[in-house]
């Protein structure tokens, strides 16, 4: 998470270079299938230079870190530096519905005790809930789930957490989802 939030701090100076990397005359590119049709497939030195030290930072942040260090950038994972900024830029629609969700018990369980009485049957309390949803998140969103090579890289992890929400409904939580007004990562309100 503070990894993302270090990308999301820095993303105008990301998306500048990732400009600069695309149109340098002195980085050309080929177009290559990569498993997902014909891609231009192109270096990013200067989104990887970046790039290593806000990983750099947020691992001093962290202390201790867990997974790969690897930034895939220019090959089949991240092809060119634009897909680069279109993956980071999902974040946001990764965490928004998740902290709504979050935000939204309390003042759910404030107006109705028929909800309150619910998540204190099934969960324990509306603390034991937020922690167990969280504690789901962080165990699995970051596995290296969803695909054949995510592994626990920088970018599979977003992977890993695109995976996460597509099991969402197999979870014991889900319903409070819902009355929270979670409708899916495109959903209106989120």
């Amino acid at each position: 998470m503070s990894l993302w939030r270090e990308i999301q701090n820095e993303m105008f100076k990301l998306w500048f270079l990732a400009d600069q990397d695309l149109l340098s005359e002195n980085n050309s590119y080929r177009l290559k299938n990569i498993g997902q049709g014909l891609n231009r497939m192109q270096r990013c030195p200067s989104v990887s230079h970046v790039m290593h030290s806000i990983l750099h930072r947020a691992q001093k942040s962290a202390g201790y870190w867990i997974g790969s260090s690897v930034i895939h950038l220019g090959d089949k994972n991240i092809p060119n530096a634009l897909m680069f900024i279109d993956k980071y830029n999902q974040v946001s629609r990764i965490l928004n519905p998740m902290l709504i969700c979050l935000e939204g018990i309390q003042p759910l369980t404030n107006y109705n005790t028929g909800i309150r009485r619910y998540i204190e049957d099934t969960f324990g309390s509306v603390e034991e809930l937020k922690k167990g949803i969280c504690a789901d998140f962080f165990r699995f969103a970051f596995d290296g789930s969803g695909a054949d090579d995510a592994g626990s890289h920088i970018d599979g992890r977003l992977t890993s957490a695109w995976n996460w929400y597509s099991q969402i409904e197999k979870k014991g939580y889900f319903p409070v989802f819902l009355l929270t007004g979670f409708v899916g990562l495109d959903g209106e309100g989120f």
